[in-house]
């Protein structure tokens, strides 16, 4: 490995997007390079990097935004994002770093919307925008915090570009979903995309999207759990009870954006054979987690019978394209009501798959999941106080029950009539959560277990007081 790459290699597994950790890094190497500023004296250099990183045998590609300056003449803000110091281009020994959060070099993404022929598109990148929409351009960009899989620059209060760190060949779900909603109140305009092309890809993959800002809104888990603080009195009976109504207003938003995406993209009908060969492979992720945490193998056996419920279904269930990974994370409230954001679904699994047809029952059962979750966010930090535990699945019941009823009224399957596959979509997503708790927050695992018990124990996925999400 050159410099760069041994330099690389330690850095990567530190980031928060590195889809990777905990397993060692065998070999990595910079599969491709495009310059968007040159280097020159104490200026900052701007590179995108695509870095392939080897592990088990296998290649992940990840998109690094490289700055470089002098290391005399690095801002002391910068020093927290320093990959090292090498040489850049064969000149002399500069610092690199995370250019995301270099204010000058973060303008210069954005004036690269203004010239889309400028000499970088000669090296396979490429900014787009859309026809008589040019953009606003002088702005610094600032990074948002709290993102796991990405990084999103806001520009003032005009734009918010995603940069996509796991990359894979092909549209990103996100933005092709995205333009498939354009026009739609319930989804932040697109405003261009950067894309590029790849060594050994056939097709441009996307690099990030350009969508307008949204201002003064508020993210639902803020709002949802904010109303859950109010059973132990750390917000107000307000924050509690109006939540229900939000909770009802997001189905019905939910059922729009789900109508809307059926109109313009393709859809299908989920066969018997293809619910079946569905459900086996939530019985085999079931088998897989069970061996890694063995508290929930006692449950397995019900969670066994709801999955095998779900493969005896004949009745076709509608499919069609969905967001894919639904959350209260991934919705805002503003002045005049909800947003969806993020249809980029799970970025660890490729594009091809994230662009298959699904039940918009699993979008439900996903943000049915996240309002458990909003509950169980106040067990893990009062445990073991049974009278609020009863007061915080009373919470989940009334905005599940309030959602579904949006969600139904609006046009949306009518969850009530398909019981057996969101049981089955709910269950196989607590599964999840059981993994990823245990591998990445150990002390929220009881949250996805609670709820599994609970909905084992009985109770059913639209009725059931469960604590996750």
């Amino acid at each position: 490995m050159s410099k760069l790459e041994e330099l690389l290699a330690a850095w990567l597994p530190r980031q928060r997007w590195f889809s990777g950790k905990g397993v060692p890094i065998h070999d990595l190497r910079v599969a491709s390079r495009h310059t968007l500023r040159a280097a020159r004296g104490d200026a900052p250099s701007l590179d995108v990097l695509v870095v392939e990183a080897q592990q088990r045998g296998r290649y992940s590609r990840y998109q690094v935004l490289m700055g470089s300056r002098p290391p005399r003449s690095l801002p002391g803000e910068l020093a927290a994002e320093t990959i090292g110091v090498c040489r850049v281009a064969g000149g002399r020994p500069r610092a690199v770093y995370d250019a995301s959060h270099d204010r000058e070099l973060s303008a210069v993404l954005l004036e690269r919307f203004s010239a889309p022929a400028a000499p970088g598109d000669s090296a396979g990148v490429r900014f787009r925008t859309l026809p008589g929409a040019p953009v606003r351009v002088g702005a610094h960009g600032r990074v948002l915090t709290g993102e796991q899989s990405n990084t999103s620059l806001v520009f003032g209060e005009d734009y918010v570009l995603k940069t996509f760190r796991r990359l894979w060949p092909g549209r990103n779900p996100d933005l092709e979903l995205t333009m498939a909603l354009t026009g739609s109140p319930y989804v932040a305009r697109t405003c261009g995309w950067i894309e590029a092309d790849l060594p050994g890809y056939r097709e441009p993959t996307t690099l990030a999207m350009l969508q307008a800002y949204v201002p003064q809104a508020t993210d639902g888990w803020v709002l949802a759990t904010r109303s859950v603080r109010a059973l132990v009195g750390e917000a107000t009976a307000d924050d509690e009870t109006a939540f229900t109504a939000e909770a009802e207003r997001l189905g019905r938003t939910t059922a729009e954006v789900h109508r809307s995406l059926a109109r313009t993209l393709p859809t299908d009908v989920l066969t018997p054979v293809a619910a079946a060969e569905l459900a086996e492979a939530m019985i085999e992720r079931l088998a897989m987690a069970s061996a890694e945490v063995p508290e929930l193998a006692r449950h397995a056996p019900r969670v066994m019978e709801a999955y095998t419920e779900f493969a005896r279904v004949r009745e076709p269930l509608p499919i069609q394209r969905i967001h894919g990974d639904y959350h209260l994370g991934q919705v805002i409230r503003t002045a005049t009501g909800w947003v969806l954001l993020d249809f980029e679904g799970e970025p660890t699994v490729s594009v091809s798959e994230r662009q298959r047809l699904a039940s918009p029952l699993r979008d439900v059962a996903g943000m049915l999941r996240s309002f458990d979750y909003a509950a169980g966010y106040l067990l893990v930090r009062h445990p073991d106080d049974p009278a609020l535990e009863w007061a915080a699945r009373s919470w989940a019941r009334h905005n599940r029950a309030a959602f579904c009823a949006g969600y139904a009224d609006a046009g949306g399957p009518d969850p009530d009539k398909h019981l057996t596959a969101l049981r089955a979509f709910e269950f196989d997503k607590a599964v999840y959560e059981v993994l990823y708790e245990a591998r990445n927050r150990p002390n929220w695992l009881r949250v996805p277990l609670d709820s599994i018990a609970a909905a084992a124990s009985g109770a059913t996925a639209a009725a059931a007081p469960p604590v996750p999400g």
